[in-house]
């Protein structure tokens, strides 16, 4: 984790980390009336990242330089900047650089995470030291996967994104694979194969978001955190990560593979790639879950399965029995998989504990 500086204004941040999430289990429970749908899931941080530079504009002026083709007038980097900017009402501008790493169209929050990113950082660059309290509202206009990077913790999240409850996630090891597909997620949603999860998850000595109940508790209390989640009127604070109220995960039910993805069957039903990549992961892994809306998919790797997976990685080669061609698993030093089906893109992810700007703001 970076440290908040106190040193003198800056003139540029360079090498700013955006990394991505994985939604260990996705459950869809409701519908507003505003047509936006109710969720829960499991947030985890992991270590493949989108790398930013940021260099500070005396004129006010705001300019992203890393693509050639013209940017689109929603780009989120720029209305993230732009947000923060009119704000704060301050003076200064920003010349914005992104390496992209993260495939997009993945459900992985590969651009939500750059927004977050692009926020923590100018808020530094610029010098307004705001806290991250301050900081969210401006990141629930942006996106609903904005707040959650803000927030820099793994979370339990609800509502349409905005509710955070922090977890402690053990350190994982998950083998993550993007299919060439990309998939709308106008479409998922609309799909009539999305189906409502029947029971609500809860953490528990938390109250589920809308009121509900369920025995599928999948989160336990640390001991000694107090529960002051819901305000004197029994509403749910939203929006606001508290340190005070992380809650631990037990492992073994991660690997056991609770929960589902609500959005999977839709996904997999637009595009038998989908179904490839999962089934990809199956036969090495013994199990396998998209993450969001897709196409992205991912293995949770057992301990046990990891000296079996460098017994792979130094074979030779092996005959891939799913999609039929020629696969020898190896992965480079960054962990990236190596002779995958032509168009798909995969790494070995470690997750992470906090956000490496978890720093940068207080809260």
């Amino acid at each position: 984790m970076i440290p908040i500086s106190t040193a003198a204004p800056l003139k540029a941040l360079y090498d700013v980390p955006a990394p991505a999430k994985l939604n260990l289990f996705l459950h869809v429970v409701g519908k507003r009336a505003d047509g936006y749908h109710l969720l829960q899931s499991l947030f985890v941080l992991v270590d493949w990242t989108d790398t930013l530079h940021f260099e500070r504009r005396e004129d006010g002026a705001l300019r992203r330089h890393d693509r050639g083709d013209a940017l689109p007038a929603d780009d989120l980097c720029l209305r993230a900047a732009r947000a923060l900017q009119q704000a704060s009402g301050c003076a200064f501008g920003a010349d914005i650089h992104i390496e992209k790493r993260l495939p997009s169209g993945a459900g992985m929050g590969g651009g939500s995470s750059d927004a977050a990113s692009t926020l923590l950082a100018l808020n530094r660059l610029w010098g307004l030291n705001w806290s991250r309290r301050r900081l969210l509202p401006i990141a629930l206009q942006l996106g609903a996967d904005v707040p959650f990077f803000v927030g820099g913790r793994n979370a339990f999240v609800e509502g349409i994104g905005e509710v955070l409850t922090p977890v402690a996630v053990p350190e994982l090891r998950l083998a993550v694979v993007k299919p060439a597909v990309s998939i709308g997620t106008k479409e998922i949603f609309s799909s009539p194969l999305l189906q409502r999860s029947e029971s609500v998850a809860i953490v528990a000595g938390f109250p589920a978001a809308n009121g509900r109940r369920s025995e599928d508790s999948l989160v336990t209390p640390v001991a000694d955190f107090p529960s002051d989640e819901a305000n004197s009127s029994g509403e749910r604070k939203g929006n606001i990560c508290r340190d005070h109220q992380t809650q631990e995960i037990p492992v073994q039910q991660l690997y056991e593979g609770w929960g589902r993805n609500d959005l999977q069957p839709p996904a997999e039903a637009a595009s038998h790639e989908v179904s490839t990549a999962l089934e990809w992961l199956q036969t090495r892994y013994e199990n396998s879950r998209m993450t969001g809306s897709g196409s992205a998919v991912f293995a949770i790797v057992r301990p046990s399965r990891i000296a079996t997976q460098t017994a792979v990685q130094n074979a030779v080669q092996e005959k891939d029995t799913v999609t039929g061609l020629e696969s020898n698993l190896k992965a480079t030093p960054e962990g990236e998989f190596q002779e995958l089906p032509d168009g798909w893109v995969g790494r070995m992810c470690r997750s992470l504990s906090v956000h490496p700007l978890r720093g940068w703001a207080e809260d």
